[in-house]
């Protein structure tokens, strides 16, 4: 079940502003489920020799392509297609390769989500759970023992690392959060900067780089799992309500044939003793299979975020 906090409510129903959501002119959406129709058009279908998928930038993206090796090996099989793995650097990255048509199955964060869909033509179509479909994760304020910093207020005049400006956790909840319940502002009341990707600003923290930071905890208990840091390196003084998390789709040209096959690579992948079931069940809940979802329920949340925040998802 969805939670939406008092917090987020308070903010969208300040929110004076917010200029409507602007679906790049290259894509339609004739059916109103807020992502970008398939083309009519055969012509404008594309069905490439091989198939480039992307995770979401992680601190070591060669982790990653071994726990996603047996996934891969999978979406090979049921398409019938060479599967490249793309080790993404950055948001910014994984969103230009999918706009450019470099990218044609990811896994984009919570927040880069409304992005990719209405700017690079993502389809999301699915999310981690569990195996009673359970799904999410919080976004926590984190800092480090002995760091002078016991509760949120205490982060003013000082430096607060987050992601980047499209992540959810990483900087647009937190941002909002701050703002209204505390009163506090980037550039007025703490020095904000940014560490590109969750793990760097867990790490951060952890190596006592940055005083505080804002992260998505599913991360955080990856890492601690597969002790890349330790708990007593960390501190939590803050715990919002709980987001979708990781969205997977593919690019909305894909031809359909293509495209059902992908999805039914995702819905038909066996978890058991794979690096996928090694990895991901290490969250709280634990995510243990791809649950159907569809990006007008599941991202309302964040996409309410977006709106009391005032952003916008111009294309550039």
């Amino acid at each position: 079940m969805r939670v939406v906090s008092k917090v987020v409510l308070g903010l969208i129903s300040a929110a004076v502003s917010f200029s409507a959501v602007a679906m790049d002119p290259r894509f339609k959406d004739s059916d109103g489920d807020l992502v970008a129709d398939t083309p009519t058009n055969s012509a404008d279908w594309i069905d490439p020799p091989v198939l480039v998928f992307a995770y979401t930038p992680v601190e070591d993206p060669a982790v990653y392509a071994k726990v996603w090796e047996e996934f891969v090996d999978h979406l090979a099989t049921m398409t019938g297609k060479k599967v490249q793995f793309f080790p993404v650097q950055s948001n910014a990255a994984q969103l230009e390769a999918m706009r450019a048509g470099r990218l044609h199955v990811a896994g984009f964060n919570t927040g880069s989500n409304p992005i990719a869909v209405n700017c690079a033509g993502f389809v999301p179509f699915a999310m981690m759970a569990s195996k009673d479909n359970a799904f999410g994760y919080e976004m926590e304020i984190i800092t480090f023992p002995g760091s002078g910093i016991s509760k949120v207020e205490d982060i003013k005049g000082k430096k607060m690392a987050f992601t980047s400006e499209t992540s959810n956790s990483g900087f647009k909840a937190p941002s909002a959060l701050l703002k209204d319940k505390f009163k506090m502002e980037a550039g007025k009341d703490f020095e904000a900067v940014f560490s590109g990707k969750h793990d760097n600003s867990i790490l951060g923290v952890a190596n006592q780089d940055y005083p505080a930071a804002a992260i998505a905890n599913s991360v955080k208990q990856r890492m601690i799992a597969r002790d890349a840091v330790k708990p007593e390196q960390i501190e939590v003084i803050y715990k919002s309500e709980t987001f979708p998390t990781t969205g997977y789709g593919h690019v909305y040209n894909l031809k359909p044939e293509l495209a059902q096959k992908v999805k039914d690579a995702f819905f038909s992948f066996d978890w058991e003793g794979t690096g996928l079931q090694n990895e991901f069940t290490k969250s709280q809940p634990p995510q243990e299979k791809f649950m159907p979802i569809t990006y007008k329920e599941h991202w309302s949340v964040v996409r309410d975020i977006d709106r009391a925040m005032g952003v916008t998802y111009a294309c550039k």
